[in-house]
């Protein structure tokens, strides 16, 4: 099949409220020509580490001033919104996401190149390394399937990564990084594959992956709004896995995609290796706190004998336990797969 990727790069604004509706606005225009504009302008209101963000975060403070005793008025509430979660922007905090490749055919591997524009208008060439990495790019289809954990490398102001797309359909492209002197953040932009689009059906909920001769077995509640405790279990060949490598500066790399919107959580274990308490498998834990009701994508990282795999759930959110009610089992392992170092 052929086909073609084109990728749009936007400014978004957003108003969200957790647990209820989402509003998206977008103003769509020329990027390259209008870099240095878009950087001052874009990401005002938000905060520039919010593409770390997991919790609801709906913080209130009230306002100063409220003093009865000083014979003064009560002043009005001031009420802050909560975070934005990671990846839904293309622009934060005076940075800016540029593609510079044009297409791809679907397929076909291809030096896919991006830059990040910093609040000066000129590419960012200082980073900060964060397990391991300086920049990591996740892409994922809009309907959960096609995962890519990527490690671009960079010359100059200019990220490079080959990509292979072998379907059609809408993707969303998420680079995670943390500018030297700023705090860390995920951008996000849009990629369109041309071709015959076949959406994956649903997910049927599970509460084991496969990947190989692997299976990987999640136990746990994402409920929204609280740390949910999430616990993978690896074992091949129906033997529990005890030998975990270390990828990336842990045993496990765990990002959470939410169904509808595609924002961005990335959580990481606890606990690290040769730490003294961290076993290499076959457990490995985490700490996640989603932001809203929903359905979501959960793909979690692991490195064995050598080779890197994912294993993929959809996870539906359960009922705060406080509040009494069934729990909902955690999806299914669609769209597995072992991918290079």
């Amino acid at each position: 099949m052929n086909g073609a990727i084109k990728v749009g790069a936007y400014v978004v604004g957003l108003a969200v409220v957790f647990g209820g509706a989402l509003g998206v606005g977008r103003v769509v225009g020329p990027v390259g020509g209008a870099v240095a504009e878009a950087a001052r302008d874009a990401g005002h209101g938000a905060e520039p580490g919010a593409g770390h963000a997991t919790g609801a975060g709906a913080g209130h403070a009230t306002g100063a001033g409220t003093g009865h005793d000083e014979g003064r008025d009560e002043g009005p509430e001031t009420v802050r919104a909560p975070a934005v979660p990671g990846g839904l922007q293309v622009s934060q905090g005076g940075y800016t996401l540029l593609p510079e490749t044009d297409e791809i055919k679907v397929g076909e591997r291809t030096d896919f190149r991006f830059s990040v524009i910093g609040p000066g208008g000129r590419p960012v060439t200082g980073f900060t390394t964060q397990h391991d990495k300086k920049l990591h790019l996740i892409v994922v289809r809009r309907d959960l399937t096609g995962f890519r954990h990527l490690h671009p490398t960079q010359k100059g102001g200019v990220w490079s990564v080959p990509l292979e797309l072998p379907a059609a359909g809408e993707y969303r492209a998420f680079a995670d990084f943390a500018p030297e002197g700023a705090e860390a953040m995920t951008l996000g932009m849009d990629l369109s594959v041309a071709g015959d689009y076949r959406p994956e059906p649903p997910a049927v909920p599970a509460e084991t992956a496969k990947v190989g001769d692997y299976a990987v077995t999640l136990a746990g509640d994402l409920v929204p709004g609280r740390t949910s405790m999430l616990t993978l279990s690896i074992s091949k060949n129906g033997k529990p896995v005890t030998d975990l490598e270390p990828y990336l500066a842990a045993y496990g790399h765990l990002v959470a995609l939410r169904d509808g919107d595609l924002a961005y959580l990335h959580v990481h274990p606890d606990g690290a290796p040769d730490d003294g308490r961290t076993a290499p498998g076959p457990n490995i834990t985490f700490y996640a706190e989603v932001p809203s009701a929903g359905t979501y994508g959960l793909y979690l990282d692991f490195k064995h004998a050598g080779t890197v795999r994912t294993a993929v759930f959809t996870a539906a959110t359960s009922p705060d336990p406080e509040t009494g009610g069934a729990t909902a089992p955690p999806g299914d392992g669609h769209g597995s797969h072992e991918h290079g170092q």
